[in-house]
């Protein structure tokens, strides 16, 4: 879209960014809710880590198909089932009594969840002029942390009142009331612009299509930034957080899920701040992720090195610092929106947003694997999140270097090209393969 967003464009993006909040509310409220899963369905640590990992695995799962779904049926359509599956999903974990059944309850929140994001994304394309995207895709996420905010003290505090059950049966019905809003409210196209052409896809047609956004050096860059920066946030207020902090820190469970509201309030104020900042200069978000990975390293080094318990006045700061991972991943997005023609952005954006949930459910599991085998030793458990950042980011580095050597190979042709870089003296002479 070209020139002004209307009025009615920001009301459609605030009713499909509500679905977003939820959907972020559904998928982090097992932070605070492990340790009640745990005892409802007596399971251990690596039980308990396979309900995230199967959640995240659905919705990793589900991001290709996602973007072919909107694609195909329009994003309106698309999210109206989100809510809908959102819903249903925690009035089944709201009955659930046994652990099969609270899986297939966090599988459908999985389902819901993955169709949310890419469908708002395509929305903000269609709506908003393409200055706006980076901004707007921020601003998506940092409403979303609304919905981490309610998934920590408040409703911690609902599962210590009121109970597991009243609890998210309310929280599923009202979720799933919502499912009117979006269909009466959401339009997929700014009205008096013609109905875009939805044919439908081959499975031969949609296979050459991922393959070609996968083999695209911007999208598979995009898919290791995702990757590198979004998961060590996820595992901490998805899952681990409050079980580090109560039995492996000592804090009580209170204090606990306040500490994890520092990952809401950096990300809510980080997404706006990052996503304004690489939309006027493009050129800052490679040094932008390489700055938070490097830091996070640190971090990290400071949370499983600190030897007894560490104090409030360091884990705030160490989390903050965490937290804008969520923020500085939305990069990843921007560059499949760069790298990759409009027909394919949507596949392309699916792809890259694959990264992140992958690598949240490596290290999810390895986490509780490792918490058995160490008998819930959280330092050595939380080493997998090191492990996983170290690989990400060496595949990162990997395709950071190729997409420059496309991006030099455009200019010498004289075409346009949307970072302007300078050669430095690691960069190849040649264009890299792209097959590894």
């Amino acid at each position: 879209m070209t020139g002004r967003a209307t009025r009615r464009s920001w009301f459609i993006w605030f009713a499909a960014v509500t679905v977003y909040l939820l959907a972020v509310f559904h998928r982090t409220s097992f932070g605070v809710a492990g340790l009640q899963a745990a005892d409802r369905f007596g399971v251990g640590a690596a039980a308990l880590g396979t309900f995230t990992v199967l959640q995240v695995g659905v919705y990793a799962a589900m991001q290709i198909p996602t973007g072919v779904l909107v694609d195909r049926y329009g994003p309106r359509r698309v999210l109206t089932g989100a809510v809908f599956f959102l819903g249903l999903g925690q009035i089944l974990l709201a009955l659930a009594d046994s652990y099969p059944l609270g899986l297939l309850a966090r599988a459908v929140v999985g389902f819901g969840d993955a169709l949310t994001f890419v469908s708002i994304l395509r929305l903000i394309a269609a709506h908003f002029p393409g200055r706006q995207y980076a901004l707007l895709a921020a601003l998506t996420g940092a409403i979303g942390y609304v919905g981490n905010l309610a998934a920590t003290l408040p409703l911690g505090l609902l599962l210590d009142g009121p109970g597991w059950t009243p609890t998210f049966l309310a929280v599923g019905l009202l979720t799933a009331l919502y499912t009117a809003v979006v269909a009466l409210r959401v339009e997929d196209i700014p009205r008096g612009m013609p109905e875009p052409v939805r044919e439908k896809v081959h499975p031969k047609v949609l296979g050459r299509q991922v393959a070609d956004a996968w083999r695209t050096p911007g999208t598979r860059l995009g898919f290791w930034v995702h990757f590198s920066t979004m998961f060590a946030p996820n595992v901490l207020t998805m899952l681990w957080g409050v079980p580090f902090l109560v039995q492996g820190q000592g804090y009580p469970k209170a204090t606990a899920s306040s500490l994890l509201i520092v990952f809401v309030f950096g990300s809510m104020i980080g997404g706006p701040v990052i996503g304004g900042l690489i939309g006027r200069r493009p050129s800052l978000r490679m040094p932008l992720v390489g700055g938070y990975i490097g830091g996070a390293a640190v971090m990290w080094a400071v949370l499983l090195g600190w030897s007894g318990t560490m104090p409030v006045a360091v884990l705030v700061p160490v989390f903050a610092f965490l937290s804008l991972g969520g923020p500085v991943s939305m990069i990843g997005f921007a560059l499949a929106r760069d790298y990759n023609p409009l027909a394919r952005v949507g596949t392309a954006t699916g792809v890259v947003n694959v990264g992140g949930f992958v690598a949240t459910t490596i290290s999810a599991l390895a986490v509780g694997v490792l918490l058995e085998w160490t008998g819930g030793t959280f330092r050595l458990a939380l080493l997998s999140v090191i492990a996983v950042l170290a690989f990400g980011t060496f595949r990162m580095l990997v395709w950071w270097r190729r997409t420059r050597a496309v991006l030099f190979e455009a200019e010498a042709r004289g075409e346009a090209i949307p970072v302007q870089i300078r050669r430095r003296r690691w960069d190849a002479e040649a264009p890299l393969p792209v097959s590894s």
